[in-house]
């Protein structure tokens, strides 16, 4: 387990956004999605740097900006109960990049997120969007391998689109840079 400290990964997405970015005041739109549960309030407040001891189910939607040096990034944390999905789609224009949060260690719905994940990548304003897949709460011992999810959900299929699955754990910080590092480098990819 890391102990990198939610200030070092924020400072270190930042630093890599700097050296990419050569417009500057440019915005990132990431819309960060998933089922009830799955851990993307915790991700999005481990971003922020704030206190993730205290997180209740979102209800509608939670927006973090961060700005440093020209550059904001807006990530849209959409809550992910059943009767709130619908709305999703409300939140799709202008997405730069789709972040998809799988609780790894909750099987029961790994076909439930599968068919919500599927039903994204059809989405005709998402089309090209890169899309990072969260294999979050690694730090559990019943969390199944990222190669194990990729497979069932049959991510290879995918050719429309750069996409990536990521172990992470969003509670220890763990695996959470390598996928903004991802994020990073293909923030680009749905504009040529």
């Amino acid at each position: 387990m890391s102990n990198l400290s939610p200030l070092w990964l924020l400072k270190g997405l930042l630093s890599i956004l700097r050296k990419l970015k050569s417009a500057p005041d440019q915005e990132v739109r990431i819309l960060l999605l998933g089922l009830d549960n799955a851990g993307k309030t915790t991700l999005l407040k481990q971003l922020a740097s704030e206190d993730i001891s205290h997180i209740t189910p979102t209800q509608g939607f939670n927006i973090k900006s961060v700005q440093s040096q020209g550059f904001k990034l807006n990530v849209w944390d959409i809550g992910g109960q059943r009767k709130i999905r619908p709305y999703w789609k409300n939140y799709f224009e202008n997405t730069d990049i789709l972040i998809y949060v799988i609780d790894s260690a909750d099987r029961k719905r790994f076909e439930e997120t599968g068919q919500e994940l599927a039903e994204l990548l059809e989405e005709e304003k998402l089309s090209c969007v890169p899309v990072l897949i969260f294999a979050n709460k690694q730090d559990l011992l019943t969390a199944a391998p990222a190669s194990e999810i990729a497979e069932g959900l049959n991510l290879h299929t995918i050719r429309d689109r750069v996409w990536q699955i990521q172990s992470c754990s969003a509670l220890t910080g763990e695996g959470v840079q390598d996928g903004m590092n991802w994020v990073c480098k293909n923030v680009n990819a749905k504009k040529k």
